[in-house]
């Protein structure tokens, strides 16, 4: 079994937190390959919620999902307000974002050197 931090397990645990955002019927789910890009993570996993509760809903089914697979979020932040939440776990991170937040930001426009998979269900 390959450790922990190896790419493939890092890659493999990053789908999982995008099909966990799936499962909790978020929409337009990406999954982005950092690497070679920054070294700020190896992927960001980008959602979209219809209200602010169903994005602390999301992010809070990222993070109960993600433990019971034995990765514990490192920190969350934004879920008091549920317009922008961010799980990291050091080598990806998970953006969780309202929609209107989602368009501000043009988070996949910021990363565009970053391949982008659309992750389906």
């Amino acid at each position: 079994m390959p450790p922990a931090d190896s790419p493939t397990v890092i890659a493999a645990n990053a789908r999982r937190a995008a099909t966990l955002c799936v499962d909790n019927k978020a929409q337009d789910v990406v999954l982005l390959d950092l690497h070679g890009v920054t070294d700020m993570a190896d992927f960001f996993v980008v959602a979209t919620g219809t209200s602010d509760t169903h994005v602390r809903s999301v992010a809070q089914h990222v993070v109960d999902g993600m433990q019971k697979a034995g990765l514990k979020a490192y920190h969350v932040e934004g879920e008091e307000t549920g317009r922008w939440v961010l799980v990291d776990f050091v080598d990806f991170v998970v953006h969780v974002f309202h929609p209107t937040m989602r368009s501000y930001y043009q988070i996949e426009r910021l990363w565009g050197d970053a391949p982008a998979v659309a992750i389906t269900s």
